[in-house]
């Protein structure tokens, strides 16, 4: 049987690159609802194709605008972030892909888990602001959750038929990001255009600047403690620029595992939705022949501080990812408008994981609290 697949975030590049998964497998999948933010015309043309049951529009002033667009298609239209939070409850559902940005994506994720929909999560924030949470409820709940992310899917294709293996160490890679190798003076100056060139991958704004800053990986390696059951000395980063290996496992006789691959996300895309199943495809194949070298450096901590300061808040836990993710989301929207230097979103993350209170075993209610209080004293920190 087909699965019917809810994305959440159709509009970004995650969710678009699903729907490219989904048209080439017509077979396998069918779009059961599709949400986004603000962009109603790209949404109003997938849903003209992919013919949802429902969907959701989060921003409610540009409702009207959607209904007009849509109305000739026997098509069920809701706005609000509220709405997105309901609708994963549907009974025609069977996977939820987890694809909004940043915050957003929690409490979305954990109405869906609590309706026992399998989740395909490509919204890392979510177990970085709310690892331990997110982890019982899908325990007791009995749903399975499969990571998009590149890196944490090639970890999970590692661990499949290992059972009780018991992982020593993992290696997350990096491609370091455009600015890999500058020093402290080159990146005082760095510009919005240069940090979204990404020299690998095709991502959305905020996870270009992210990759940029490290912290992308400092947010990969947080979302890995949960996603696997790790310990924060069991993650190691790896600077990886062909961006090849995607990420690997150590077991405790030494053996490592690697997945590799083309650098494309339609591939963990396709691999959380199909899973158990492998897809066939029509992809570009990887040939060792154009790779003949493979290179791998340890990740410049003192001129990237971001990554440093994710594993600092891994190792502190309690609320303190969620005070670094929502001081790093309010750090990249302001360097996006021009309204910080690119350094300037590493002070603020710092100086918020220094003022804002420390709960060190926080309930959902203190997430939420700690998440709106991080957000208003960070503005305070931005100048302009």
């Amino acid at each position: 049987m087909k699965k019917r697949v809810a994305i959440l975030g159709s509009t970004g590049s995650i969710g678009t690159q699903a729907l490219e998964v989904i048209r080439e497998n017509p077979d396998h999948f069918e779009v059961e609802v599709l949400t986004a933010c603000n962009n109603i015309n790209l949404l109003s043309k997938q849903v003209k194709e992919f013919n949802p049951n429902t969907v959701v529009i989060a921003n409610e002033s540009r409702y009207n605008e959607l209904i007009d667009q849509l109305e000739d298609l026997p098509v069920k239209v809701y706005a609000g972030n509220d709405a997105i939070a309901q609708i994963v409850e549907m009974d025609t559902i069977d996977v939820v892909l987890t694809a909004m940005v940043g915050y957003s994506g929690l409490l979305p994720t954990i109405k869906a888990i609590k309706s026992g929909k399998t989740i395909a999560l490509a919204n890392k924030e979510t177990l970085v602001v709310a690892g331990e949470i997110i982890q019982k409820l899908a325990f007791h709940h009995k749903v399975s959750i499969y990571p998009v992310d590149s890196e944490h899917s090639a970890i999970f294709q590692c661990l499949v038929g290992e059972g009780q293996n018991v992982i020593e160490k993992i290696y997350l890679t990096a491609s370091g990001g455009p600015f890999r190798g500058k020093d402290l003076e080159f990146l005082k100056t760095a510009t919005k255009e240069n940090a979204l060139k990404h020299p690998n991958w095709d991502m959305g704004a905020k996870i270009t600047i992210d990759s940029a800053t490290m912290m992308n990986k400092g947010l990969e390696a947080i979302e890995a403690r949960w996603l696997f059951g790790l310990t924060p000395t069991q993650i190691e980063v790896v600077v990886h620029p062909q961006s090849i290996i995607h990420s690997a496992v150590q077991f405790e006789d030494g053996s490592i595992k690697a997945q590799m691959g083309l650098p494309d996300m339609k591939l963990p895309i396709l691999y959380a939705l199909g899973f158990p199943n492998r897809v066939k495809t029509e992809f570009p194949r990887f040939s060792f022949w154009d790779y003949p070298e493979l290179n791998f450096e340890k990740p410049d901590l003192t001129n990237f501080r971001n990554l440093a300061l994710a594993f600092e808040a891994m190792d502190k836990c309690g609320n303190m990812p969620c005070i670094l993710n929502a001081a790093n989301e309010i750090a990249v929207e302001a360097f996006l408008n021009d309204k910080i230097g690119f350094c300037e979103m590493t002070q603020i993350i710092e100086q918020s994981m220094q003022k804002i209170n420390y709960i060190k075993h926080p309930e959902l209610d203190d997430l939420i609290n700690t998440d709106k209080e991080t957000r208003e004293f960070s503005k305070t920190l931005i100048k302009k």
